[in-house]
């Protein structure tokens, strides 16, 4: 039986990309913001991205849309990943 990948799986696959990169993945707390990001993943070269990790098929809360926005107004890089392709794609 094939199982569905989970959230756990493409944070797993996340971190080992970024690793792989001579980079690093944290997962953020945010005391009194809600919606924002719960990963930021730093790659040399100054880069940064923060993400919201989701289960494939699943798009951001509206509460964290909208506090996404927010960040993206102020000049971050914020992605939604719900699968290993958009991994690929973001961590080339």
């Amino acid at each position: 039986m094939i199982r569905a990948i989970r959230e756990s799986d493409i944070e797993d696959y996340l971190v080992r990309r970024a690793n792989a990169l001579s980079g690093e993945v944290r997962k953020v707390k945010w005391i009194g913001r809600r919606g924002a990001p719960d990963r930021v993943v730093m790659l040399p070269g100054s880069q940064l991205y923060w993400v919201e990790l989701k289960r494939p098929g699943e798009q951001a809360e509206p509460h964290q849309a909208r506090e996404h926005t927010r960040m993206r107004r102020l000049g971050q890089q914020v992605f939604v990943v719900d699968s290993l392709d958009v991994i690929n794609l973001l961590l080339r």
